[in-house]
């Protein structure tokens, strides 16, 4: 206590502020399963670390029936605060305030953190719990959002941005979000989508539910507009803690570099025979990526998305990449239109940070079908060759098995600046696989055959003897060395130590256009 009534007076704003929409809301939102802003963010946060901004804030014009209803900070807390030590600036929606109806000064709030992390270099958090904009405030809270949405943009690929949805985020609110580079969702409690269930329903006479239009698992498996799906808030937190882990500041630093017990010299053998010896027979690409990386540890990102493809962040000899793999076990690995603008997306977020990618190799083509070929494989499939391309970071690429066709060349290939490019023995790298091969440069032969079956047989071993190996690319230096799956790691290690300070240069220019 004080005998100052200055610093009481101080004192009890404080804490009002704190209270949010009152005790009744808050138990409200409990009851839903969901925390209030300031508990997210005590979960978020290293203890102590926060640092709020903009405490006694309130809405500042008279609007119809909230007159009387001012609450100091109004409906976001913002701030700043450490996770693991590292600064992060931070806004928390308050759903207890006017449903975390975004407002002229719930927008200003978020703005004056945005530029705060831009001037400073660190990454911006958001986590979302919003009806929307007020609709008291008509126009002006939509000129808050625009505002937000190009403070989205300008910092797109200067310092990461995160989103965390925590609750409903719908309308114009969810292109805040769609900006952001990674997007974190929990079951059963948020939902994204641009008109809800009631205005589906009056337009297309279909019934739908709010989880089934735009719940997390929606997003995470079927429209890809989520990255991460959580079962609980907490467990959406302590994810989101992770990723940070592997990922710098902003556009000029390096990501965090962190030492491991685990060997780099380290073998594993079980690699040696990983690879089925029939060519068709799928395996999982991520029990490889496990054996190469430190401890085992692989932090996937898109996971229930085109699962045919692998991406996710790992550490070699302490040292945060960006894996992008084929994975067969899935459709064979192939690239579909998917695929091929997840794992776009993935690549360009690494090269905007300086993470250095490994690409683990198994790929038979792009898929193949009218209904790839009219929702323009053509234009998405380039998405991918256009990221690789693109990309200035160490590229690394290790081929396991098939690397066919237009995909070979997208894969990160030595010709597209792949800086080191090993592959394994099992490797077969070819225009295509040697049974379409053989069908087509031998298909008089084979008609005038006795036994056609015999003679196919003895055509593709012979193909995959003089082609479908990784030797021939080898002579020519498209390959750099051929290994033993069990050097993988060691010799991954070694060329990001040789490759870590490489940086390649792209013409200048305003920016490309990518073919979107």
């Amino acid at each position: 206590m004080t005998d100052n009534p200055k610093i009481e007076e101080l004192r009890a704003l404080k804490e009002k502020s704190k209270e949010g929409g009152g005790e009744k809301r808050v138990a409200r939102q409990h009851d839903r399963g969901k925390l209030t802003a300031r508990e997210r963010l005590e979960l978020l946060l290293d203890p102590g670390s926060f640092r709020e901004l903009d405490s006694f804030v309130v809405h500042r014009e008279r609007h119809f029936g909230i007159d009387e209803q001012q609450y100091l900070g109004d409906s976001v807390v913002t701030g700043w605060g450490t996770i693991n030590g590292r600064l992060v600036y931070v806004f928390s929606q308050d759903f207890t305030v006017f449903g975390g109806s975004l407002s002229e000064v719930h927008a200003e709030k978020i703005c004056k953190i945005m530029d705060m992390a831009m001037k400073t270099g660190a990454p911006v958090i958001g986590l979302n719990d919003s009806g929307g904009a007020r609709i008291q405030e008509g126009v002006v809270s939509l000129g808050g959002y625009a505002e937000i949405f190009l403070r989205n943009t300008l910092a797109s690929g200067v310092v990461p941005q995160i989103s965390a949805i925590m609750g409903p985020c719908a309308g114009g609110a969810v292109y805040s979000p769609a900006i952001t580079d990674f997007v974190f969702m929990v079951k059963g409690t948020s939902y994204m989508y641009i008109t809800g269930p009631d205005v589906v329903e009056t337009v297309t006479h279909e019934k739908v539910t709010h989880e089934e239009l735009g719940g997390a698992m929606v997003h995470n498996a079927m429209s890809g507009v989520s990255h991460v799906a959580a079962e609980t808030e907490e467990d959406c937190i302590y994810l989101l803690r992770e990723m940070l882990n592997y990922i710098p500041q902003n556009n000029l630093e390096d990501p965090p570099y962190v030492p491991t017990n685990d060997d780099p010299l380290r073998m594993d053998e079980r690699l040696d025979s990983i690879v089925p010896e029939n060519p068709n027979k799928p395996y999982d690409i991520k029990e490889v990526i496990r054996m190469v990386v430190d401890d085992g540890e692989f932090f996937e990102i898109h996971e229930h998305y085109a699962q045919n493809i692998v991406v996710g962040f790992a550490r070699l000899g302490g040292y945060s990449v960006g894996i992008v793999a084929n994975q067969p076990a899935v459709l064979a690995g192939v690239l579909d239109i998917n695929a091929s603008v997840k794992g776009a997306r993935f690549v360009r977020f690494c090269d905007c940070f300086n993470i250095p990618l490994v690409t683990f190799e198994d790929v038979p083509g792009f898929l193949p079908g009218i209904d790839q070929e009219h929702h323009g494989i053509i234009r998405h499939g380039a998405k991918l060759l256009y990221a690789f391309c693109e990309a200035t970071v160490p590229k690394l690429t290790v081929i396991t098995r098939k690397a066919y066709g237009g995909a070979y060349d997208v894969m990160s290939s030595k010709h597209i600046r792949g800086d080191f490019n090993i592959a394994w023995p099992s490797a077969e790298i070819a225009v295509m696989g040697p049974d379409g091969a053989v069908r087509i440069i031998h298909r008089h032969t084979l008609a005038e055959a006795d036994d056609p079956e015999t003679k196919k047989a003895e055509l593709v071993e012979e193909y995959r003897r003089n082609f479908a190996n990784p030797y021939v690319a080898a002579q020519r230096g498209y390959i750099d060395d051929v290994i033993e799956p069990r050097e993988t790691r060691p010799r991954l290690i070694n060329a990001l130590e040789v490759f870590r300070n490489k940086r390649d240069t792209n013409p200048p220019k305003k920016h490309g256009n990518i073919p979107l």
